[in-house]
C-alpha cells in the first residue's frame, strides 16, 4: 500500500514544514514513511531535520546530467525515510521539476505513505507539481479569515487536477483565538476533516533551533500531542505500489499555474 499526501498552505508561515516532520514521525508508528522535501525553491525542511551537512539532496535528482541514484538522497531519520532539498539557488535553477515524478514513483515502492512538504505559493510549475502528484492535500492553517481564504486557492487548484482534501490542520493556533469559528467555516468550504489544533508552543522554536522535530524534541509537549491526534484522523489509504507508481511516472506536469 501507498498513499501520497501534498502538505500544502496558502502562504508561509504556517508551520507547513513543521507539521510535515511531525505528521511523518506520527504515522511512522504505524506505517513505513517517506518525507521529500519538494520545496525546491525555499527548502528549509533539512535544518528542521538536522540534515543540514547532507552531502546528497533532492536537488541532485533533480539535475540530469549528475545521474545520482535516489537512493543516496535518502536518510533514516526519527523512524522514517527523509529526503532533504539543498538550498542552492543555482541548483534550484538547473533542476527539472518534471523529473520529480520519477523520484517519487521509485520512492513509493519502499513507502505506505509519502509526504511531500509543498512549496507555500503556486507560482511556478516547481510549486504546483507535488500538489499534483499526490493523491490528496492536507492544508495547514492558521485560524484567521485570510489563512483560510489562502488554503482554499491551494483546494480549488488541487481539484482541478484530480487531487482531493485529505483534512484541514489548524497549526500554531494562540489562546486567543476562536478556532471553533474558523473551523465552523472551514468545514463548510474544504473536502476531508479538521485533522486537529495545532497550539502555538515555545518548544517548536526549540525543536527547530536544535535541528529536530517536534516529536523527537518534545514528544510530551501539548503540541505533539495535537500533531498524533492529527496522525490518528488521518484516514490513510490502501493502494497497490506499481499502480500508483505508474500514475507519479505519467503526472502531466502543469503547463498553468
Amino acid at each position: 500500500m501507498v498513499e501520497a499526501f501534498a502538505v500544502a498552505s496558502g502562504k508561509g508561515g504556517t508551520g507547513k514544514t513543521t507539521s510535515t516532520l511531525a505528521l511523518g514521525m506520527a504515522l511512522a508508528e504505524r506505517y513505513d514513511v517517506t518525507v521529500i522535501d519538494a520545496d525546491t525553491g525555499m527548502a528549509n525542511l533539512l535544518f528542521h531535520a538536522g540534515l543540514d551537512d547532507a552531502d546528497v539532496t533532492l536537488h541532485d535528482l533533480l539535475v540530469a546530467e549528475r545521474d545520482v541514484p535516489v537512493s543516496e538522497a535518502v536518510y533514516e531519520r526519527f523512524g522514517m525515510s527523509v529526503v532533504p532539498c539543498g538550498t542552492s539557488l543555482a541548483d534550484f535553477e538547473s533542476a527539472d521539476p518534471g523529473r520529480l515524478r520519477d523520484v517519487v514513483a521509485e520512492l513509493a515502492a519502499d513507502a505506505d505513505v509519502l509526504l511531500l512538504d509543498s512549496p507555500a505559493a503556486l507560482g511556478s510549475k516547481s510549486a504546483v507539481l507535488p500538489i499534483v502528484l499526490a493523491d490528496r492535500v492536507v492544508v495547514v492553517l492558521q485560524p484567521t479569515v485570510p489563512s483560510l481564504s489562502d488554503g482554499l486557492k491551494v483546494q480549488e487548484y488541487a481539484r482541478s487536477y484530480g487531487t482531493e482534501t485529505a483534512g484541514v490542520l489548524f497549526n500554531r493556533v494562540r489562546p486567543d483565538e476562536d478556532v471553533e469559528t474558523i473551523a465552523d467555516q472551514a468545514s463548510r468550504y474544504f473536502g476531508g476533516t479538521a485533522l486537529a489544533s495545532v497550539p502555538e508552543s515555545d518548544a517548536v522554536r526549540a525543536a527547530r533551533r536544535a535541528g529536530e522535530p517536534l516529536l523527537a524534541h518534545a514528544p510530551e509537549d501539548p503540541a505533539a500531542d495535537a500533531f498524533h491526534e492529527a496522525a490518528a484522523a488521518l484516514d490513510v489509504r490502501a493502494g497497490d505500489a506499481d499502480g500508483v507508481a505508474d500514475r507519479f511516472r505519467s503526472a502531466v506536469v502543469p503547463d498553468r499555474v
